[in-house]
């Protein structure tokens, strides 16, 4: 008999400024107590009233992680130390693999109705790839493959669904990032790989995660005690679901930078101060 998972906790986004005072709302900061592993950090931003202020995010450092930004509304212009330069539309997603380390720069910009929608996901590199060359999979909206099933529409990032997989490749997490769009009265059944990390971002509507009530915005946590999740809406939800390996190593983090060790981190620091960050 297939076991479902339960629910661990719901955590409410605190908002936190980011960048040049942007605030974004966050389920998931970074600690060493690594809760999430191998997940890090999740930000959910929102720009949609005149008066927000859209300061972006200024040229600044990654190592040791990768960063993965979604947009649902509006547009990120980006560009790098490396020459690299593009922008993320609506649908659209980037994988970055930081590495050995970058310098990027992600700089928001309205649609015509004045909107901005989008997250931004961080995952840990296993210390064996940590100082790896840094990589970018820029992933367009329409090479991301969508099914339906079951009053779910479900566009596949990362992972595979009924045979369909998402054009992200090559991460050492193994990881599943859906978009999931729930019909009101439906529900939803998915298989999770035994001993990965779920969660479930909740940002429409409302439902019912194995049982345990929601309301956009929250973030479900699943305890990592079943082979399949079961979500209920009556009203109708939409959520990104997240899902990946344990790196289960120590870890460090330190602002835009996660490596294993205290000494990993005073070398970036001083790397950083003399000019050696950036490798050939």
């Amino acid at each position: 008999m297939t076991n479902f998972r339960t629910v661990f906790d719901i955590v409410d986004p605190k908002l936190v400024a980011e960048g040049a005072g942007v605030l974004v709302r966050r389920s998931i900061f970074p600690r060493a107590s690594n809760d999430y592993d191998p997940f890090l950090l999740f930000d959910h931003f929102a720009f949609n009233s005149p008066e927000d202020e859209m300061r972006g995010f200024p040229m600044h450092p990654h190592r040791g992680i990768e960063t993965v930004t979604y947009m649902l509304a509006g547009s990120v212009a980006h560009r790098d130390s490396l020459g690299n330069a593009g922008v993320i539309a609506v649908g659209d997603a980037q994988w970055m693999t930081s590495g050995s380390g970058i310098l990027h720069e992600e700089m928001p910009q309205r649609d015509a109705n004045g909107n901005i929608y989008g997250f931004q996901l961080w995952v840990n590199l296993p210390a064996a790839q940590k100082m790896s060359p840094p990589r970018y999979q820029e992933i367009k909206s329409n090479s991301i493959p969508v099914i339906e099933k079951d009053g779910a529409t479900i566009r596949i990032v990362a992972g595979e669904v009924d045979g369909l997989r998402g054009p992200v490749t090559e991460i050492a997490a193994a990881p599943f990032y859906l978009d999931v769009k729930l019909a009101a009265g439906s529900r939803f059944v998915f298989p999770t790989p035994i001993g990965h990390a779920v969660l479930a971002y909740l940002f429409e509507g409302a439902g019912e995660f194995a049982g345990e009530s929601a309301e956009a915005l929250s973030m479900v946590v699943f305890k990592d005690d079943g082979e399949q999740i079961e979500v209920k809406s009556e009203t109708g939800a939409q959520f990104m679901l997240i899902a990946g390996a344990p790196i289960k190593e120590t870890i460090v983090p330190y602002g835009p930078f996660v490596m294993n060790t205290v000494e990993e981190i005073q070398q970036t620091l001083l790397e950083l101060r003399d000019g050696t960050f950036i490798k050939p």
